[in-house]
């Protein structure tokens, strides 16, 4: 499923052609993805204009002058597309603006969405409201996790999983700023000390940094709206790396762990 990077680089890809422009088309090639997308969809984002785009956690938001914020998530298997020669069976929503300019939604697997919501209305959204503070921001800070930490017994990557906590974080970026802190998955959460809370809420920035700096990570249906892969998968330490070699020369191991895969190295992680 795209994480916090992938969805930051499809809405900085979307920005670069969508950002100040009129849209005069908007089809709906498919009543429903995850939930049925607003029967007034076309009503509302026609001859408006996009004044700003952005993300919260996993979601995209696209918001026109009639303070109308389009709200898009790429579920397992969605991306958009820029200009696409021509329309696929599972191009499920196509926008176009007045400099032509064309966007389409692409997703196989359907588990995507699209939702129309008022701009004021948008931090009590129901799938906005209990969201924990964006990891990149100040919000996020050794001081603020460990007090989420501090009674806790589950184990830390299931801490940083729930997004009540922290915003955005999925498996992949979750066993990666692991590794790079040296923090077993397992860990009680309430174990860990102030230096490694530090060491771990400074992984976690640096590894979504370098990944959004990458483009994302591609492993199977991800792409930009560019049609460019994201090439942060190159530089997996330890995601999807079973029976291969740590940097340290002990093998990476897989588990599960709340029905995730979780990818470790336990020479490095204690």
């Amino acid at each position: 499923m795209p994480e916090l990077p992938e969805v930051e680089t499809t809405v900085r890809g979307l920005s670069e052609v969508l950002m100040g422009e009129k849209i005069i088309d908007v089809k709906v090639r498919r009543a429903s993805l995850r939930r049925p997308i607003p029967s007034d969809i076309q009503e509302r984002l026609i001859g408006s204009t996009i004044i700003s785009l952005s993300r919260r956690a996993k979601y995209g938001i696209i918001v026109n002058d009639r303070d109308d914020a389009l709200i898009f998530h790429l579920g397992m298997s969605g991306r958009w597309k820029i200009n696409p020669e021509n329309f696929e069976k599972h191009d499920h929503f196509v926008l176009q603006t007045k400099n032509n300019f064309i966007v389409s939604l692409y997703d196989p697997r359907r588990f995507g969405s699209l939702d129309l919501v008022k701009k004021n209305q948008l931090l009590e959204w129901s799938y906005f409201r209990n969201l924990g503070p964006e990891p990149l921001t100040g919000n996020f800070n050794p001081e603020y996790l460990q007090k989420k930490l501090f009674s806790s017994s589950a184990p830390i990557k299931k801490i940083l999983l729930d997004q009540k906590v922290v915003a955005g974080i999925g498996n992949i970026y979750a066993c990666e700023a692991l590794h790079q802190a040296k923090i077993h998955p397992q860990r009680p959460s309430k174990n860990l000390n102030f230096d490694e809370i530090t060491s771990l809420v400074f992984s976690i920035k640096n590894i979504l940094q370098k990944a959004i700096a990458e483009g994302g990570s591609t492993l199977k249906d991800y792409a930009r709206p560019n049609g460019e892969l994201g090439y942060f998968s190159t530089k997996f330490k330890v995601y999807g790396k079973e029976g291969e070699q740590c940097e340290c020369g002990h093998t990476i191991e897989r588990y599960t762990l709340g029905g995730r895969s979780t990818f470790l190295c336990s020479s490095c992680q204690k």
